[in-house]
């Protein structure tokens, strides 16, 4: 298994056109081919630069990296601090909001899913 982690982004909310901040990590499970780690990096500059939802973007990233080397499986979980909660409406400072694309045996197999999570949790 391959990971990397805590991948810095910013992107913009499609919906209100304010930024969300957070981190990307991904993890795939090689194929007979791999991909540069830098490149995972560059992925998630590629998806983030534009009017977003962190849901689409989180996705998009998995089926990206998914079509460019066709790994056994591919996680990504995207943490991130929506400035429209922070600025707007409910002004809530320290919510994050959290999600995760599961792919081939990060969905399928529990161990490798749980591995997979637990990695990226570890400080």
């Amino acid at each position: 298994m391959v990971i990397v982690k805590d991948i810095e982004m910013f992107s913009m909310c499609e919906h209100h056109l304010v930024p969300f901040i957070g981190k990307v990590s991904i993890g795939y499970l090689p194929n007979k081919r791999v991909i540069g780690l830098s490149k995972l990096a560059r992925i998630v500059e590629i998806y983030s630069r534009r009017l977003q939802l962190q849901e689409r973007l989180t996705k998009q990233i998995a089926l990206a990296l998914t079509e460019a080397i066709h790994p056994l499986g591919v996680g990504v979980v995207i943490e991130a601090t929506h400035m429209c909660m922070v600025m707007r409406g409910v002004q809530k400072l320290q919510s994050q909001t959290i999600t995760s694309t599961l792919i081939g045996v990060f969905r399928d197999d529990p161990k490798t899913r749980e591995e997979f999570l637990t990695l990226i949790r570890t400080k």
